[in-house]
């Protein structure tokens, strides 16, 4: 009888080990074996910190252990990850990357605390926010061939405003400068939050905001959205066309949120990381909340998520070059 309760209790361990993803073997040990620290080098209630504490709510009850968010904001995000970069890579302390922390950053500042490529092992890109160009109702135009032809009949041009200097907002507006040739005065802000706040005052003309933050506006039309930076339009705003289809060829730009983990982490601890970060992303309920808040899935495993950043570095690295921004 005692054979046989310890034959049947072995059978359930092992089937559960082989459902749970989280269980894989890390150090002669089961991961996960005790609760996991998922630092977010931003503010809370931004655009990071919500789609961290969604996907780690679920991550908790996939891997049965609790998934606390540790909010580091600073530096541009430097602070938080370089906290990450310098843990014990044993799959317990994780950090939500983004387009600043993970690429932009590398060509903006001066010295970095970090080396994005040798200092982190990616382990799931999960979604991607479109910044979205708006604009004051008050100014006179409904497109952007109408915004590009009255910024250059304008003496002085435009203001546009962005969440602070290098930040994927702010590229944008000179991404933008650049493709169509139009004259306009970059006002930094700290914080999206400020900036739209003048924007909505019409202090200033014009920004290219994430799409999350700006849509509640747009949809109260106290803002007007002239196109998404995306390579293909949003769900939550299907009228307004890509800038792609609004006539400036080959803008693509944006923000991407993805958890990354310290370089050297067992590649099975990341594989079952990964496993269990795209089955909470499945979830119906997670992924209507993120579509309802203008996140768009991006879904990449550690591979194809390092490939990417690769190419991220790269592509930004040109567009801080010809913008002239830096950061001591």
């Amino acid at each position: 009888m005692k054979m046989q309760i310890h034959w049947r209790r072995r059978s359930v361990l092992m089937a559960l080990a082989a459902a749970l993803p989280g269980l894989a073997a890390a150090a002669g040990e089961a991961y996960p074996g005790k609760p996991l620290k998922l630092v977010v080098p931003m503010a809370a209630g931004g655009n990071g910190d919500i789609i961290a504490r969604l996907v780690g709510k679920d991550l908790t009850e996939l891997l049965a252990q609790p998934v606390v968010i540790d909010n580091r904001p600073g530096a541009g995000g430097n602070i938080g990850a370089d906290a990450v970069a310098k843990s014990p890579a044993d799959g317990y302390t994780l950090v939500l990357g983004a387009v600043g922390t993970h690429a932009i950053n590398a060509s903006l500042y001066r010295r970095m605390p970090y080396d994005i490529r040798r200092d982190f092992t990616p382990v799931t890109m999960m979604a991607s926010v479109p910044n979205v160009l708006v604009v004051h109702p008050a100014l006179p135009v409904r497109n952007v061939q109408e915004l590009i032809a009255y910024a250059k009949a304008k003496a002085g041009g435009l203001n546009f405003a962005s969440s602070g200097a290098g930040s994927s907002i702010h590229l944008s507006g000179e991404m933008f400068k650049s493709m169509t040739g139009v004259q306009m005065t970059h006002v930094g802000y700290k914080g999206s939050a400020p900036a739209l706040t003048d924007l909505l005052a019409g202090q200033v003309d014009l920004m290219f905001d994430n799409l999350p933050t700006a849509l509640p506006h747009i949809q109260s039309g106290k803002l007007r959205a002239l196109a998404v930076t995306s390579t293909t339009r949003s769900p939550v705003l299907p009228e307004v066309p890509t800038m792609e289809q609004a006539g400036v060829k080959g803008f693509e730009a944006g923000s991407w949120f993805g958890i990354l983990a310290p370089a050297k982490t067992p590649p099975e601890v990341v594989d079952a990381l990964d496993r269990s970060i795209q089955a909470a992303l499945q979830r119906p309920g997670t992924r209507q909340a993120l579509s309802e808040r203008g996140f768009q899935p991006a879904v990449k495993g550690p591979r194809t998520f390092a490939a990417f950043i690769d190419q991220e570095i790269d592509k930004w690295a040109a567009i801080v070059k010809a913008s002239g921004a830096t950061v001591d």
